[in-house]
């Protein structure tokens, strides 16, 4: 962050559904690592591995759901955390707590720009725009409102077009 200059810079945030969107991913992911994290002590119980330790049998449940837990209580503060900005020769697109960056697009670099989405981003109408470079340092966006990322890609696109001509 010390090379880009950000005096001035007002960074637009996230849409706020992609914490929504983000807990049911968690929630899903954090039930999957939960029941196979159980599967010692099921085994443990059932007396099919009584020879396992008893903190082990338990702790590994127990750390798996206080790690979901954790997750789930950061999220609201990681997607307040993402914003994008425009500027006149780039991008600056923002994330992070702990390790903040914030990572700077130069128009002229772009080869294109990607739109995606997932079953949970459908959900909650957002989307993925994926910045592809020539240096090779792509850029996700993630929760973007539908019209937002639309929006974005043809301005980008629009941009880079321009800067390339330029050359």
């Amino acid at each position: 962050m010390a090379g880009i200059d950000l005096q001035g810079v007002t960074f637009t945030p996230v849409s706020p559904r992609l914490v929504s969107a983000r807990r049911v991913g968690e929630l899903l992911s954090g039930l999957v690592a939960l029941a196979v994290l159980s599967v010692p002590l099921v085994l443990k119980l059932t007396g099919v591995w009584s020879g396992l330790w008893d903190w082990v049998a338990w702790g590994l449940p127990v750390l798996s759901l206080l790690y979901s837990v954790v997750l789930f209580a950061l999220i609201p503060r990681r997607v307040r955390a993402m914003g994008w900005a425009e500027r006149e020769d780039d991008l600056l697109w923002r994330r992070g707590l702990l390790f903040r960056s914030v990572t700077a697009v130069p128009y002229g670099r772009l080869q294109y720009v990607d739109v995606e989405d997932g079953p949970l981003q459908r959900r909650y109408g957002l989307q993925t725009l994926t910045l592809k470079t020539a240096g090779g340092d792509d850029v996700e966006m993630p929760g973007l409102p539908r019209e937002t990322a639309d929006h974005l890609r043809e301005a980008f696109m629009a941009r880079g077009q321009a800067r390339l001509a330029g050359l």
